[in-house]
């Protein structure tokens, strides 16, 4: 009779660790998904504001297309990235899309008029904001992505993380242009 009791007693004991650590899982994977959300919400806001600051631009840049089309290329990219919940793409195209607004930015020391403009520089604190917002917010993720990662991998996390299908979590990273230096002859050409 001992016995039994101490069995179920040692039954128990592991029921509630592997009830804790399945619950502590899912609190991590919960975490990624909603850091990725304030992502998501970010670029929706800067989407938005793109076509408002080309717009603005076209006003003064006639002889800039090439670098608004890059702009708004590189936006439907991120968009379509993000819609797909390819975390890869968007990381990729999140580099094409900062080097096409700093080229833009750069290009708008040429037309005096155009900064001077009050709607344009609205916009460009807002979007300004927004990326520095989008680089926070990317911190966050790739912490929540880590610490998931890590946990799902360890023992004895890693029999619960496989027995009820835990996935690893994909970082989003910078790309290669992003992270390199920014070569500032090369905008202003």
């Amino acid at each position: 009779m001992i016995g039994l009791v101490i069995f179920l007693a040692v039954i128990l004991v592991l029921l509630l660790y592997f009830t804790k650590i399945y619950n502590n899982l899912v609190s991590l994977r919960e975490n990624v998904k909603k850091a990725w959300s304030n992502i998501d919400v970010l670029l929706k806001q800067r989407h938005d504001e793109l076509p408002k600051l080309v717009e603005t631009c076209k006003q003064y840049m006639q002889f800039e297309q090439e670098t608004l089309e890059r702009v708004m290329q590189a936006r439907s990219a991120v968009a379509s990235a993000r819609e797909q919940g390819d975390v890869a793409g968007v990381g990729a195209a999140e580099g094409a899309l900062r080097m096409g607004l700093g080229k833009l930015f750069a290009v708008v020391e040429n037309y005096p008029e155009l900064k001077a403009d009050q709607g344009f520089e609205h916009l460009r604190q807002r979007i300004t904001g927004i990326e520095e917002s989008i680089a926070d917010r990317r911190e966050f993720y790739n912490d929540g992505v880590n610490l998931n990662n890590v946990r799902i991998a360890q023992v004895p996390d890693v029999l619960v993380a496989s027995m009820f299908g835990f996935k690893v979590a994909e970082l989003l990273e910078y790309s290669e242009e992003e992270i390199a230096d920014v070569d500032m002859k090369e905008l202003f050409e």
